[in-house]
């Protein structure tokens, strides 16, 4: 019987202690919490032909276009921006040419986000409500969900920094911890679009689709992009602090809040982010099934009692 297509063929190939695949050394580690499904798909297109033949050519030809671009946007109107068309195409090349992994992860990024600041606003002192972006297929992204999540998460920050300061309140965890919105997205990888050319990995389109995103932004409107990648580390603190678990801070970085980065490095600050989104998500999910045991045990014995 043949492996599912979504499965890595790292897996099914026999460990040679001579010439160990590093790939498979990866997937056996157990030093980060992501879940078995998730570092498979994550693995396998990492350790695509794509990422490895095509990457190393287009990462420094589309920093080149974002150098030309900025020069560029010198000389056209400051609101100049097509957010509906930016939209549009990057649903139409994800649909047609990257590969079920990516896209899978793609989607599933805007739910965990929007669980992460849900779990966040709810347990925090001063509650906050969020806008949850949930796209259940590729063609839902069209309605400006890449821009929705950047303004989300800026909106966030500032509303839940105004509701602590007019509280008089700091980020303190409530006697129990609320998850009842962290869950599994329900997305599948089987429903991805799988053609011929669905190929491009995740690292790749998202190098591609930056200078596109460049382009049909404004100034503005691309740069509060990049630099909201920033706040990776804040809203791990935010988490660290509800959750009194300040190392798991190591397993997000995109370098400090304070300090802007060049836009250049974009691409790769954005696949970090996208990790870093599901190693916060992993551990919620664990601390929410560590907290089910421990009141299924309490329930026990009372019962027992």
């Amino acid at each position: 019987m043949s492996s599912p297509p979504h499965r890595p063929d790292f897996l099914d190939k026999p460990h040679d202690p001579q010439d160990p695949d590093p790939w498979l050394a990866l997937y056996l580690d157990r030093s980060t919490p992501l879940p078995d499904h998730v570092k498979a798909a994550w693995l396998k297109d990492s350790s695509s032909s794509s990422r490895q033949y095509l990457l190393p050519f287009l990462r420094p030809l589309a920093r080149l276009c974002i150098i030309l671009i900025q020069v560029v946007k010198t000389f056209t109107p400051r609101r100049w921006s097509h957010s509906r068309l930016l939209h549009r195409i990057l649903a139409w090349g994800l649909d047609r040419f990257v590969s079920p992994e990516a896209n899978w992860l793609i989607l599933r990024h805007f739910h965990m986000g929007s669980q992460i600041l849900s779990f966040i606003g709810t347990n925090a002192p001063a509650p906050v409500a969020t806008t949850p972006l949930t796209p259940m297929q590729i063609a839902d992204l069209e309605d400006d969900l890449f821009v929705k999540h950047d303004l989300n998460l800026f909106n966030f920050v500032i509303r839940l920094n105004q509701a602590l300061q007019a509280k008089g309140v700091t980020m303190t965890p409530p006697e129990r911890l609320d998850y009842a919105m962290i869950a599994e997205p329900p997305l599948q990888i089987a429903d991805m679009p799988r053609r011929r050319f669905n190929v491009i990995d995740l690292q790749s389109a998202i190098e591609l689709f930056t200078p596109v995103y460049q382009l049909l932004l404004t100034d503005n409107d691309f740069w509060r992009a990049t630099n909201s990648l920033q706040l990776d580390e804040t809203i791990g603190i935010y988490a660290a602090q509800l959750l009194h678990a300040p190392e798991h801070l190591i397993l997000v970085n995109n370098h400090h809040p304070l300090i802007p980065l060049s836009t250049l490095r974009a691409g790769h600050r954005l696949v970090l982010h996208g990790l870093s989104t599901e190693m916060l998500h992993s551990l919620l999910m664990q601390h929410k099934r560590q907290q089910a045991g421990e009141i299924a045990s309490a329930a026990g014995e009372v019962t027992g009692a």
